[in-house]
């Protein structure tokens, strides 16, 4: 609950998703940190705008980002509600490429408006417009709200598959020449 002497929220009257751009790089890394504090992973937080603008906005670059603007009814400029920043992947099985999703993110304050479900039905439609054969995506055991989502929006959460990750002094260990 807000505070008493807070002032109300504003209601936001639209949205509108569009491809990020450079100047959505700032709001995209300060959405990074507020879902590292809500996953409980700050620990592993290494994003900054210079880190992550060359991979969605340099000379080849290594991921896409989606964001949804909202109209405060205010006259301002729109803001920047939430982002999902996906990649390129490839399924042998199916021999074409895939989407996958990294993550997506809607702030908490324009939750429950429809955005979430519009950013995954236009990464569908672009997967589907691209070829693609599948669009892929992970999500925490413990996110129930999250997970009940996704089975509504038609996923399937793969019960037999689990995430192998190598990073750190694992990945350079790995890398080693064991000779």
């Amino acid at each position: 609950m807000a505070p008493m002497n807070a002032p109300a929220p504003t209601p936001v009257t639209a949205f509108k998703l569009r491809p990020a751009e450079l100047r959505d790089v700032q709001p995209i890394v300060g959405m990074i940190r507020e879902l590292a504090e809500f996953e409980q992973l700050t620990h592993l937080l290494q994003v900054t705008p210079e880190k992550l603008r060359p991979h969605l906005f340099g000379e080849k670059p290594v991921a896409e980002a989606m964001v949804a603007e909202v109209d405060t009814g205010q006259g301002g400029k729109p803001e920047v509600a939430a982002f999902a920043l996906f990649f390129t992947n490839f399924s042998t099985f199916l021999a074409q490429p895939g989407l996958y999703l990294e993550d997506l993110y809607v702030r908490p304050a324009f939750r429950r408006l429809g955005i979430g479900q519009a950013l995954l039905r236009r990464l569908a439609a672009l997967a589907n417009e691209r070829g693609y054969g599948r669009f892929d995506w992970s999500v925490l055991d413990w996110n129930a709200s999250a997970i009940a989502f996704y089975e509504r929006m038609g996923a399937t959460v793969m019960p037999d598959w689990r995430v192998c990750r190598v990073a750190g002094d694992a990945l350079r260990a790995l890398a080693e020449d064991p000779a």
